[in-house]
């Protein structure tokens, strides 16, 4: 289970259904209707045993059939009213499931889009595609088909009950005295597989993502040749998850037989205490059977619906956490009014992006970290400057590019944008003017030029040729059979990386942004194609403010300034030739990749 995702013991009140109504209230009238024609339906079939005590004491104990003609109608037209109804809640019942699932599955992506990074470094792929899929699945089944059939049936057995006391109170207070056993035994099991359920849903969560990572890293599993670790862990997994729904099934096992034995019960009360009743009115007896026998459908239901709600209940809990899930970065509430958010933006009002930044006063802890990354920083960098990042792998290079980017913010003090706090305007307002090139490339799935026009859709022929010419990107369509139109695959799959790459570095060009991001933008390329773009680069970054992470150090040495970054904090700054002077740490990086350099194409 995430660290974020904790589950308090006490379960939600009713099954945790309060707190998503408010996610459905929308389809209150086909709720409504499918109640009201639920009740109708349970009704007319609590009526049905009525008929029978009526044929049986007047047709056939009065030896008349006066009223036959009359009888007929009104069985037929219960009959009739009883078809429609069970077809229009049929209707309702498919309609409203796919639209629920719909809404619901479109209000969870819609918010994982304003989550911030930090969420997804918390959470797996496969865990919250779980929450988007199979949550929101049994939720629509439960205000659907859960609902048509518990309106009638729960409306049956009260109407039932109701019937028995009025015919005959002290035959119908016996048969009732099952109720109270069945409460106790709710009581008992409900507690077990509130927690029995739980474990299956994690344990789905887990599977789901296994299977996705399976897939996903298949070429590393083969390559590392670890297909029966693997498989191992998948069916470790999978052993759990038997062994967790079975203890499920015999908890509901025991619950059901207990139930049905008090049904039995009740039957066979009516059989004891109804043989004297039946010598002196077969009809009210033959009620009084039908009843007791109708009543053990609806408790039958009652035991699965009532795992069923459980079970349902965690899906609540998981869905509504996360819709409930706040972002570290927010945009406030008059900056959404003014500006508007990501979904509606108001652009009439968004003021044109120079690219001065600045950090003033900032210290930064990342949210699942407790040592400060940044302490008290203070940096400008003005319109047009080149600023480079360095330092080894996992040293935190990333920390400032994803301050700038407002990915994350900081822990204290402020980052401008052109003089202004990057809170008092919209993330949308900041990330239309960001071109970032990561150092692993990810296209979506569609053709090239569908993947380009995400970078600017109002782009045209030209825009786009210019774009692919400059990064050398053009040679990479030209070799493509369909050129433009050909399909790239799910993530860029049908092409290589350094394919990938210029495409993105295309991508991000098209866009014009003011800030360019390159976080070593040209590590997945070859040494030819590298030249290509660093040559690229320098044309490119005239007119915008640039920041460059960079591992090789032989790209950053005409960079304005360059950060050094050890141990997550930056320990020193300068241009290439002042940091070499320093005989610091710099210098240290700078000889020794050299060295290694050197070493590489003596040996080549």
């Amino acid at each position: 289970m995430p660290d974020n995702e904790k589950y308090e013991k006490v379960s939600l009140p009713f099954f945790g259904i309060p707190k998503i109504l408010p996610y459905v209230k929308s389809y209150r009238p086909e709720i409504l209707i499918m109640i009201v024609t639920g009740l109708l339906g349970s009704f007319i079939d609590v009526l049905i045993p009525l008929y029978q005590r009526y044929a049986l004491n007047h047709f056939v104990g009065d030896r008349t059939l006066d009223t036959l003609p009359w009888f007929i109608l009104i069985y037929v037209l219960s009959i009739l009213v009883t078809g429609v109804g069970n077809y229009i809640n049929g209707y309702l019942a498919q309609k409203l499931e796919s639209s629920i699932n719909r809404d619901l599955r479109g209000m969870a992506f819609k918010h994982l889009q304003t989550l911030s990074f930090a969420y997804y470094n918390q959470n797996s792929v496969g865990y919250i595609h779980s929450r988007v899929m199979s949550d929101t699945s049994r939720i629509g089944i439960l205000f659907s088909w859960s609902l048509v059939e518990g309106s009638w049936q729960l409306s049956y057995l009260v109407g039932a009950i109701v019937v028995m006391l009025i015919v005959n109170a002290k035959l119908a207070l016996l048969v009732l005295l099952v109720l109270p056993l069945i409460a106790v035994f709710f009581s008992i099991f409900q507690s077990r597989l509130i927690q029995t359920n739980r474990e299956v849903r994690e344990i789905n969560s887990r599977i789901t993502g296994n299977f996705n990572e399976g897939i996903t890293g298949a070429r590393t599993i083969k390559t590392l040749a670890v297909e029966e670790r693997i498989g191992r862990d998948f069916t470790d997994e999978t052993g759990k998850m038997l062994r967790t729904t079975v203890k499920a099934a015999r908890y509901r096992g025991l619950f059901a037989s207990t139930i049905s034995l008090a049904s039995s019960l009740a039957l066979a009360i009516v059989l004891w205490k109804g043989g004297v009743l039946a010598a002196e009115d077969v009809g009210t007896f033959s009620l009084f059977m039908s009843y007791a026998t109708g009543m053990m459908e609806p408790v039958r239901w009652m035991i699965d619906c009532i795992s069923d709600f459980i079970t349902t209940q965690v899906n609540i809990e998981r869905l509504t956490k996360l819709l409930e899930t706040k972002s570290d970065v927010t945009d406030s509430e008059e900056v959404v009014r003014i500006y508007g958010d990501a979904f509606e933006p108001k652009k009439e009002n968004w003021e044109e992006i120079r690219g001065d930044i600045e950090f003033k006063d900032v210290s930064f802890r990342y949210p699942d970290g407790e040592e400060m990354v940044l302490e008290h920083f203070d940096m400008k960098i003005p319109f047009g400057s080149n600023i480079a990042i360095v330092g080894e792998t996992g040293a935190g290079k990333s920390t400032l590019v994803n301050l700038i980017c407002r990915f994350y913010e900081p822990t204290a003090g402020q980052v401008l944008i052109d003089g202004k706090d990057a809170r008092e305007r919209s993330q949308l307002w900041l990330h239309s003017a960001l071109g970032y090139v990561l150092q692993t490339p990810h296209l979506f799935s569609g053709s090239v030029r569908e993947n380009l026009l995400y970078g600017n859709p109002n782009a045209g022929e030209e825009d786009i040729e210019r774009a692919l010419k400059l990064v050398s990107a053009d040679e990479v369509v030209a070799k493509l059979e369909k050129g433009l139109e050909t399909d790239v695959g799910e993530d860029g799959s049908l092409l290589s990386t350094g394919e990938k790459q210029l495409l993105s570095f295309a991508r991000a060009i098209l866009a014009d942004p003011k800030i360019l991001v390159l976080d070593e933008a040209t590590s997945s390329v070859d040494t030819i194609t590298e030249q290509k773009i660093q040559a690229a680069i320098d044309t490119i970054i005239k007119g915008r403010t640039s920041v460059m992470i960079a591992h090789r150090l032989s790209t950053v040495r005409n960079a304005d300034c360059i950060l050094v970054v050890k141990g997550g904090k930056i320990v020193e700054q300068g241009r290439h030739e002042e940091l070499l002077a320093l005989n610091g740490y710099y210098k240290e990086l700078y000889t020794r990749q050299y060295e290694d350099e050197a070493t590489a194409n003596v040996l080549g």
